[in-house]
């Protein structure tokens, strides 16, 4: 009942704070799920968000079903989800009602401007976070020629994020594969001397 009530508690958070929808939860998730509960580890997390970008849906649902799922199995991911969709469904149906009659207050435009520039701080820590696993996985040289080709091939030659990270999904595979054929060729000829 425990693991219920801390998916709960931090998916709970999560919604309320997610400010600019999924990509804006990311960070949070990362805080709650490796940082504070150590449910899994940056690099398992790094590749869960890896594949649920080239998924479709919405980012925070698609990783709380799963980590709730990885947590508690199915009545954790029944509540990880039901926990992210629901507080917003609520603050939407009361806000909207509320909000024409705001809108054009100045602390209301303010208070939204000064939103804006801490979740793309929060998203610059993650990012550098991975790239900095990245670096220690793949070395400086490596890891920067990756990134500026995808970003080049993201912005300049308008791929879809989930074209590259399925291409780079099955690269990775192949080369692991052809890696452990090597391994098993060197334990062969290991054991034929």
């Amino acid at each position: 009942m425990k693991k219920h009530w801390d998916i709960f508690i931090a998916f709970f958070r999560i919604a309320m704070l997610g400010y600019g929808g999924g990509p804006g939860s990311i960070p949070l998730i990362h805080k709650e799920v490796v940082d504070k509960y150590k449910w899994m580890s940056d690099e398992d997390f790094g590749d869960i968000l890896a594949l649920a970008n080239t998924l479709p849906g919405p980012i925070a649902t698609k990783l709380a079903g799963y980590i709730g799922y990885r947590v508690s199995g199915f009545w954790g991911m029944l509540n990880a989800i039901l926990v992210t969709i629901l507080p917003t469904i609520v603050l939407m149906i009361v806000l909207l009602t509320s909000l024409s009659s705001i809108k054009d207050l100045h602390w209301v435009n303010g208070m939204t401007a000064a939103v804006i520039p801490v979740v793309g701080v929060m998203l610059a820590v993650l990012t550098w976070q991975f790239f900095h696993k990245a670096v220690q996985g793949m070395g400086w040289l490596q890891t920067s020629m990756m990134s500026v080709v995808i970003f080049v091939l993201l912005y300049v030659a308008g791929v879809h994020p989930g074209i590259l990270i399925g291409l780079l999904l099955v690269a990775a595979l192949v080369k692991k594969d052809k890696s452990e054929q090597k391994t098993k060729q060197n334990v062969r000829v290991k054991k034929g001397s």
